[in-house]
């Protein structure tokens, strides 16, 4: 068997593991996420997406950053009762982070495809769009935010098609079907705010 096919099988189950905890919003989804790069730096790097080889590395430092948060970061709204341990609840994005979320994306995106125009990506549009955007939604899921799902969402659509495109067709899968959880994960995400 072609090493990137079982690579790209190998990171595609652990993506769903990944995927089946974010959904319901445990804390191991940090661990999980911590081993997802180090499959994915070698297979990225050799099909030529480059900014998904960068976002690796970046996926493993806010990955610490996100277990940190979500087992030791209290909120305001939530703190310690007791001297029991309280964990970051889910919240709804605050509205003056909206702004700065969008700046921070316009930002980002313009430094990927800048560098990916100084490389042999064929696709730089997309895949700095794609990358920009995860950025910006990985740091919301650190911060347990709702609408996190919402960019996944747009991240996740743009993905499936670029890795079927470039021929990484179980990521491609796997991306199709993160698209739909997507939805759900926004929708049960929304029923544990309330309760």
């Amino acid at each position: 068997m072609d090493i990137f096919l079982l690579l790209d099988i190998v990171g595609t189950c652990i993506g769903l593991v990944y995927l089946w905890l974010e959904y319901n919003a445990k804390r191991s989804l940090w661990i999980v996420s911590m081993i997802m790069p180090a499959i994915d730096i070698f297979l990225y790097y050799e099909k030529g997406l480059y900014a998904d080889f960068g976002m690796a590395i970046y996926y493993l430092l806010i990955a610490i950053y996100g277990w940190i948060v979500w087992n030791f970061g209290l909120t305001k709204q939530q703190p310690a009762v007791n001297h029991k341990k309280a964990y970051r609840p889910i919240v709804k994005t605050p509205t003056w982070q909206i702004p700065l979320l969008t700046l921070a994306f316009a930002g980002i995106w313009a430094l990927l495809y800048f560098v990916l125009t100084k490389t042999d990506s064929t696709v730089p549009v997309l895949d700095s769009i794609a990358n920009a955007l995860s950025i910006v939604a990985m740091w919301m899921l650190a911060r347990k935010y709702l609408e996190q799902w919402l960019v996944w969402l747009v991240v996740d659509a743009i993905l499936c098609g670029l890795y079927i495109y470039k021929g990484v067709p179980f990521h491609g899968a796997l991306y199709g079907f993160y698209t739909i959880i997507a939805i759900l994960g926004y929708r049960k995400w929304q029923r544990m705010l309330k309760a």
